[in-house]
């Protein structure tokens, strides 16, 4: 938590723990450990305060109450770094609509004044002058809810844009591979290094908001789209989950995962269940994947539990076992590929140029007209020459 904490740019000035048997619900935690925090927060010089969970309006409005202090809780903090991270309109909108939707029923009673506004505003409340009206609050309600109304909709315009650019991705086609893994394991580096993207690759959590897509050529001539996707982490908050569904649409429709962990993390088994937790959630887990045990270079200790066979150990930084990794990828997509014979029309090069691209062109004759192929290919390849082939009454 601390980590997070520092990310979003606080400076920690303590730490206060404390096993609940069960949650209080008006202040969450018990009536001393409030006292506790209101008195550590002022010998500090404390300006905020951060529970590492999931807290209500009502109970965070109560805390602040009691400790006189600014207080918000996990989700809010990690809405947060993930404004201060987004840098295209896409992720602005992304994250914009989960701050909101994590707002909406947090309007409640932060208001003191409540006044009716009417038309009869600035009447003294004369009699005849009072109207309905509406709260400060009501006004505040109906305007986020609009925002919200026409944030979601043009959210729904990018989504349709970036379907419309992954369609003609899959008709090119090219196989596609996504980097998941916790935050701040190294998948950024892994991308840089891997393909010379050169996306931004910090050490804190949360420095990849955006997907990058970049083509990668694979031992064998076969070419794939790589894609670096947002980190996740523990108790992810669902309002993320649903506002980055277009981002996480790369993961869902990828045809292998690279699933990288940061090896040289104490926790890295528990990071590993929470990535397929969160892969489970949007509907990813049946993919194939590869473990990527990565930043051996920080690793105390050259052991690693690998999970399959379908796992390695790296260092990004330093390009240590990349080569053998790019190696397990092109050795994965060999076995997708398949054999097709084909007679297309001499004018179709740019298919058979594509199968060069994909694959392996094994043979190519040329005669009245046409020419027989024949290639090793992935199988959305092999459907794309085959609609192409010439009837075999017009060879």
């Amino acid at each position: 938590m601390g980590a997070l904490a520092q990310s979003a740019g606080a400076t920690v000035a303590g730490e206060v723990f404390q096993n609940l048997k069960e949650v209080d619900p008006r202040t969450f935690i018990g009536r001393g450990k409030v006292a506790e925090l209101r008195e550590l927060a002022r010998a500090r010089d404390a300006t905020l305060t951060i529970f590492d969970e999931s807290l209500s309006p009502a109970q965070a409005r109560n805390l602040e109450g009691e400790l006189k202090l600014r207080v918000i809780d996990r989700t809010q903090l990690i809405l947060d770094i993930f404004a201060q991270r987004a840098h295209s309109q896409a992720g602005k909108l992304q994250v914009e609509v989960a701050q909101l939707a994590y707002l909406q029923p947090r309007l409640t009673r932060q208001w003191t004044h409540l006044s009716r506004l009417s038309a009869g505003a600035g009447s003294g409340g004369r009699i005849g002058t009072r109207g309905p009206g509406e709260t400060q609050l009501e006004v505040d309600r109906r305007r986020l809810a609009e925002r919200l109304t026409r944030l979601r909709r043009r959210l729904r315009e990018v989504e349709r844009t970036r379907d419309i650019q992954r369609r003609r991705r899959v008709a090119v086609p090219y196989p596609s591979v996504a980097l998941v893994g916790y935050t701040n394991s190294g998948k950024s580096t892994l991308m840089n290094t891997l393909t010379g993207a050169g996306v931004e690759a910090a050490a804190r959590p949360f420095s990849t908001l955006d997907p990058t897509i970049r083509r990668l050529k694979l031992p064998g001539g076969m070419s794939v789209m790589l894609s670096d996707t947002v980190g996740f982490i523990h108790r992810l908050p669902h309002q993320l989950v649903e506002a980055f569904k277009a981002t996480l649409e790369e993961v869902r429709t990828a045809d292998l995962l690279l699933h990288v962990v940061d090896g040289s993390s104490p926790t890295h088994s528990e990071q590993i269940e929470v990535v397929e937790r969160v892969l489970k959630e949007i509907g990813a887990d049946q993919i194939a994947r590869i473990t990527v045990f990565n930043k051996a270079d920080l690793a105390d200790s050259p052991l690693y539990r690998l999970h399959s066979e379908a796992a390695i150990r790296i260092s990004a930084l330093r390009g240590e076992g990349i080569e053998e990794l790019v190696a397990m990828m092109a050795g994965f997509f060999a076995k997708l590929r398949e054999e097709v014979a084909v007679t297309l029309p001499a004018g179709r090069g740019d298919l058979i140029a594509a199968a060069r691209r994909d694959g392996q062109v094994l043979s190519e004759d040329y005669s009245d007209g046409c020419v027989h192929v024949r290639a090793l290919v992935t199988r959305p390849m092999a459907g794309r020459m085959r609609k192409a082939s010439l009837p075999s009454g017009a060879r």
